[in-house]
């Protein structure tokens, strides 16, 4: 199929006539784009620019539902089912250029404009759901779709009526007036929460001016706080809130105080202070509820998990109480193990969180010899990049071309043409690595925009991963931890689904499948980042160009399931917070700090400290989309840890196996139910056991 170099326009030639606007063309957001791939021209694109274009591209995409809704015709799958989904593409486009930069490349102007933004949007999207004409020409094709229609255009039809009945379009007028108000609620309180979320993760700062106190630190851990300080005007040393600035801190400074202060500073963000989120988290739940009653559901998980694999409450429930019960014996066995270690080297009492990380690296060092500082310089940036690289070639057949004539977001940020072994274009990817202040915490994988074919014609899609990893210094480039290792593969591995997508539908293609199921991807490539003869291909010391010696990469072989239970106990812990907050039948006045302690307290391993709390900050539920869907990531460990099984029986770099896993897996999206997926690439259902044996309980 030839390749769509075009722009999204404002007009689908599928629907039927359609008055639309007259639009501004200088106004880069609503011209075409004649740039590589019609890639975002984002040198052109100011801040003043989007608000018109978002106003312009609503009008286009109201202009485009009137002409479904008035269209004379009986209503079939072409004129109502697939006109809706097509419909709005403008619109999309503005979207994903202006919340993508949101994320990475924020400015308080950005923040405001998108308060500004948000009603309207909002608005939209409950003047769609809840037209009553047009759900009734959706109906009408849902209770008779015709003959003739494919997997992918079932599903459509599926995907589509589900999506109205589940926001709203069967109430009562007086019942959609207070769905209005609610989603309007919603959305004003997720976007506070992610705002306050990053001006307290920005607000603190841990600024050190006498030497003494950095001494002990390796080089690595000085060098980036002394080049956080330099950015800052400041003399000495700084660590902040950043994982790459904060984690280091903790894991090699034996200053407890400090570590002290540090900690609690992280894990009280955006409890109390000019940033709090208490009440916002209180109204995001109780709306969530009210929400959830209005449709039927006794629950907001309810209402978000009958669009998921697990279906249902008590499957998620009991999924996180077999895993409990499986592992947290071991979890605290680990917790005593560390324990024990620190009380031969002099420490006195219960560890408390502060001094886990110190405590624990040190046993691991002593135990299998392995440190950061050890794998640090076999990990340049550059070097894993290429190993990613080539893990996607050699399972994928992908080949990756810096482009320098594709523009950027941010000077950080690369572009590269990814294509396939037979030329073929894919997809662009970018990278962006390092942190900022304009950019929120974390790592994640997005996209500019995603794959379809449309008129016969396949557009591509341009996928970004943006992480926050540690950044140069003036002597050394960019080293990373083992963590941020398996960090840039886990994301990789979402990038590789969106770039593999196929499909006619962009609802469904790459990513744009089941919350509990769009992390098997990404959670199987890291695998990878404990395979020695993937690691032998391009692990080298970024001095000498030395590789990887065969010990340490036996000794990180053997130190992958160190502390395996607790580390799944606590993401266990995290998927129980979001369940009691999203399983509420009851609105909630309470205590933020106290309910989670009492969410968390089965899966409890370190010491509670009092005046602490994650919820106000835990921006994958409040503000991510992963409410009532934080387990994802322990259901998708186990899809991965069946999955990767297959290529430990077969190879590693197996493609027939991979080629089955693109085929049946990254290539379909959200085309066909996930579990029906899954079967068809392994041949059996997931169960539990190939976790809970991953992690080898009890043995070293």
């Amino acid at each position: 199929m030839a390749l769509s170099l075009a722009a999204a326009s404002c007009v689908d030639r599928n629907l039927p006539a359609v008055q639309y606007p007259e639009l501004d063309t200088t106004n880069p957001l609503l011209a075409e784009w004649r740039t590589p791939h019609a890639t975002p021209p984002f040198s052109a694109i100011r801040l003043e620019h989007f608000e018109p274009a978002v106003d312009a591209a609503i009008a286009c995409a109201r202009a485009e539902l009137d002409a479904i809704v008035n269209n004379p015709d009986k209503p079939t799958f072409g004129n109502t089912i697939l006109a809706l989904e097509r419909h709005g593409q403008l619109l999309a486009r503005i979207e994903g250029i202006f919340y993508n930069l949101m994320e990475a490349d924020a400015s308080e102007e950005m923040e405001q404009i998108a308060q500004r933004l948000q009603p309207k949007l909002t608005e939209l999207s409950n003047d769609i759901s809840l037209n009553p004409v047009l759900f009734a020409r959706v109906e009408a094709v849902y209770e008779h779709p015709g003959l003739g229609l494919s997997a992918p255009e079932k599903k459509l039809l599926e995907d589509t009526y589900r999506s109205f009945t589940r926001n709203g379009a069967a109430l009562s007028d007086e019942e959609k007036a207070l769905y209005r108000t609610y989603s309007n609620d919603l959305s004003a309180l997720t976007l506070r929460f992610g705002r306050n979320a990053l001006a307290a993760t920005n607000a603190f700062t841990l600024h050190i001016t006498d030497p003494k106190q950095v001494a002990e630190l390796p080089d690595f851990v000085k060098e980036g706080m002394a080049a956080e300080a330099r950015a800052r005007a400041l003399q000495g040393w700084v660590v902040t809130l950043q994982a790459p600035s904060y984690v280091p801190f903790l894991t090699y400074s034996s200053n407890r105080a400090l570590k002290e202060q540090l900690w609690r500073a992280y894990n009280s963000r955006a409890l109390g202070g000019e940033s709090d989120n208490t009440e916002t988290v209180r109204g995001i739940v109780n709306t969530r509820l009210r929400i959830a009653n209005l449709l039927g559901y006794d629950t907001y998980a309810d209402y978000v998990l009958e669009r998921r694999m697990a279906e249902n409450r008590e499957t998620v429930l009991g999924f996180l109480d077999e895993l409990l019960a499986a592992t947290k014996e071991y979890a605290d066995a680990d917790y005593r193990k560390v324990n024990d270690y620190a009380a031969t080297l002099g420490f006195e009492g219960a560890l408390m969180p502060w001094d886990w990380a110190y405590y624990s690296e040190k046993y691991k060092e002593a135990e299998y010899a392995l440190n950061d500082e050890a794998v640090k310089p076999y990990f340049k940036l550059e070097n894993v990049r290429k190993g990613a690289f080539l893990l996607a070639n050699k399972l994928y057949g992908l080949n990756f071309t810096p482009n320098p004539a594709i523009e950027v977001y941010h000077p950080e940020v690369t572009a590269y043409d990814v294509t396939d072994e037979k030329g073929r274009f894919m997809a662009v990817l970018y990278l962006d690595f390092h942190p900022r202040a304009s950019k929120r915490a974390g790592a994640w994988m997005t996209e500019f925009r995603s794959s379809k074919i449309e008129n016969g014609v396949e557009t591509r899609p341009l996928v970004s991963l943006v992480m926050n990893f540690s950044k140069p210094t003036d002597t050394k480039p960019s080293l990373l931890t083992f963590d941020e290792v398996e960090t840039f593969l886990h994301e990789f591995g979402h990038a590789l689904h969106g770039m593999l997508g196929e499909g006619e539908f962009a609802s469904q293609t790459g990513t744009s499948v089941y919350r509990d199921f769009v992390e098997l991807p990404s959670q199987l490539m890291e695998n990878w980042a404990t395979e020695k003869e993937f690691l032998d291909l391009w692990a080298v010391h970024y001095e000498t160009g030395e590789p990887m010696p065969a010990e340490l990469v036996e000794r990180i072989v053997a130190a992958k399931n160190y502390l395996a239970a607790y580390a799944n106990v606590r993401q266990l812990s995290f998927g129980l917070t979001d369940m009691a907050w999203h399983t509420i039948e009851q609105p909630f006045e309470g205590d933020i700090a106290a309910f989670e302690r009492q969410a968390m307290a089965e899966a409890q391993v370190l010491p509670v400290v009092e005046g602490t709390a994650m919820s106000p900050a835990f921006t994958h539920i409040f503000s991510g989309g992963y409410a009532a869907g934080y387990y994802g990531y322990k259901w998708a460990e186990v899809l991965e840890a069946d999955a990767f099984s297959l290529f430990k029986e077969k190879g590693i770099f197996n493609r027939e196996v991979s080629g089955s896993f693109r085929e049946n897996i990254l290539s379909k999206g959200g085309s066909e139910h996930p579990m029906t997926l899954y079967v068809r690439f392994r041949g059996h259902k997931p169960s539990t056991k190939a976790l809970i044996d991953k992690m080898q309980l009890g043995g070293e």
